[in-house]
């Protein structure tokens, strides 16, 4: 892929707004199937995107999610603002999940969200206050050497 500029773009989510959970991931998806991005890359990344939005869905009251390309990645921030994540250590842990019995009714709720987003990053950062929300971020280099997700974060 060769992009002569980088290009940035932003997208609200709503909390609890299960009719339009995913929109902003898809978005995400179809801007870089037009760019010309890899489909192994877009595949993480939608997968990324798409835990981090219906994270924001389940918990967080609203949050923006913005996507940056450059030549090198594809860098992705949800910033919310909700509950804010207690234990993030524990949060990791495949299986993991507070979610409530409708959510878990609905589908949603397995605890995969944020290993998912671990295992689909090269790089994850996830900064969070409780009561005042949470900051994920993930990045996704674009090298020809850049193989699946890193082990190290």
């Amino acid at each position: 892929m060769r992009m002569d500029k980088s290009y940035s773009q932003s997208f609200e989510i709503t909390g609890n707004n299960f009719f339009d959970a995913g929109k902003a991931a898809t978005e995400v998806k179809m801007i870089l199937k037009q760019i010309g991005i890899n489909s192994d890359i877009i595949r993480r990344v939608a997968i990324a995107s798409y835990e981090a939005e219906m994270n924001v869905v389940m918990y967080a009251k609203r949050a923006s999610m913005t996507i940056e390309i450059s030549q090198e990645k594809i860098k992705i921030v949800v910033d919310d603002e909700g509950p804010g994540i207690q234990n993030i250590e524990l949060a990791m842990k495949e299986g993991y999940s507070t979610a409530t019995t409708e959510m878990r009714e609905m589908g949603f709720g397995a605890g995969m969200g944020l290993p998912n987003i671990k295992r689909n990053a090269d790089h994850l950062k996830i900064e969070s206050e409780v009561g005042k929300g949470t900051k994920v971020e993930f990045v996704i280099e674009l090298k020809e050497s850049a193989r699946g997700g890193s082990k190290e974060r």
